[in-house]
């Protein structure tokens, strides 16, 4: 099944800009920008929206929930439900405290993980849906709050090497649009193994 709606997980306004936790927006920002679409405002959906054609006759919509990270899945939900989507047809871009920083891998199914954008995703969705999981990790210092380390801003040898995987990620993602989970999981779990 082809991914019909890409989602970045992300906190709106700009506290949060740069923050770890904001890392699926940043990607999802950059592919918007590669496709040269812009976003619009859909106060209907509590969604930024963009719409994208990576395809003759195909149509990919890219959202950024604007309802705050912990209920992200109230405004995909209402996405999916407008534009009658099953959860295998969306994919979600967002940070990932077990992966470490600069790695990505894609999953399927699955837990939270302690993921509050996750966890709301699941209410409101149901499992299915397919996880672009971008490595903020390991934790530093390890015995700092969780909250506190995916809802602080990247250090600056961090800030550089996120900018510098921005083509890494947007490359990943777009081999998911491309040619579906199954080949994107073979290349990219593989080569998330530290």
């Amino acid at each position: 099944m082809f991914i019909t709606l890409v989602v970045g997980l992300g906190n709106p306004g700009r506290d949060y800009t740069a923050t770890r936790h904001n890392a699926g927006w940043r990607v999802l920002d950059a592919l918007a920008a590669q496709a040269s679409v812009a976003w619009r405002n859909e106060s209907a959906f509590e969604v930024e929206l963009a719409r994208w054609s990576p395809a003759p006759g195909r149509t990919l919509l890219l959202a950024k929930p604007q309802t705050y990270m912990n209920d992200s899945g109230r405004a995909v939900a209402a996405l999916a439900s407008y534009f009658k989507l099953c959860p295998a047809a969306i994919a979600v871009a967002h940070d990932d405290l077990a992966i470490p920083f600069g790695r990505v891998k894609i999953s399927e199914r699955g837990s939270a993980g302690g993921h509050n954008g996750i966890a709301s995703l699941l209410q409101y969705l149901g499992d299915g849906f397919v996880r672009y999981r971008i490595g903020i990790g390991p934790k530093s210092p390890p015995q700092m709050d969780q909250k506190d380390f995916v809802l602080g801003k990247f250090n600056p040898e961090e800030a550089e090497l996120f900018q510098q995987n921005i083509s890494t990620y947007l490359s990943g993602l777009r081999l998911l649009i491309d040619q579906g989970p199954a080949p994107a999981m073979n290349l990219l779990n593989r080569s998330a193994t530290p």
